[in-house]
């Protein structure tokens, strides 16, 4: 685990679009995932759209995401979710899956997908991603996301120019 957030990527000039596809299961974590990643894009891209949806679970997260980035319009997916192992391996499953998921949709549609579905041991290590500051999770996210879409657009420049 990294014991420190990415610094903060240069503000951004450009009016950019994100969207947000937030787990409503283990909502008080989820719910510290997604106040500081809106906090932050609002403070690294100010004036970016941001639009917002929620899932029941980590498991729906692929779906929506696919739907988003079908559409196109998007500079970079935020998706958000906390799984906690139990017992059993369904936790380790369903983070498996979402996991080879986001990366295919990220491939497919060319659509930055930034990857914040945590899979954690208990909620003492969920607290510290998702609701103290220094390690917090959707910090780190909507910097990637800020960061990933200006070299996103900056590859595409190159390459079609």
């Amino acid at each position: 685990m990294s014991n420190a957030l990415p610094t903060r990527p240069r503000h951004m000039t450009q009016r950019r679009a994100f969207a947000i596809v937030a787990s409503q299961y283990n909502y008080e974590y989820v719910q510290g995932l997604l106040e500081n990643a809106r906090r932050e894009l609002g403070v690294v891209s100010p004036g970016a759209t941001i639009a917002q949806y929620e899932v029941p679970g980590a498991f729906e997260i692929p779906l929506i995401v696919q739907e988003i980035a079908a559409h196109g319009g998007i500079d970079a997916i935020l998706a958000l979710g906390v799984i906690i192992e139990g017992q059993t391996q369904h936790a380790r499953l369903v983070a498996e899956v979402v996991t080879d998921s986001l990366m295919r949709l990220a491939l497919h549609y060319k659509v930055p997908v930034i990857h914040e579905v945590l899979l954690v041991a208990d909620e003492a290590q969920a607290r510290a991603r998702c609701l103290e500051p220094e390690l917090n999770r959707g910090v780190e996210a909507a910097r990637a996301a800020v960061r990933i879409s200006q070299v996103f657009q900056e590859t595409k420049k190159r390459n079609d120019g």
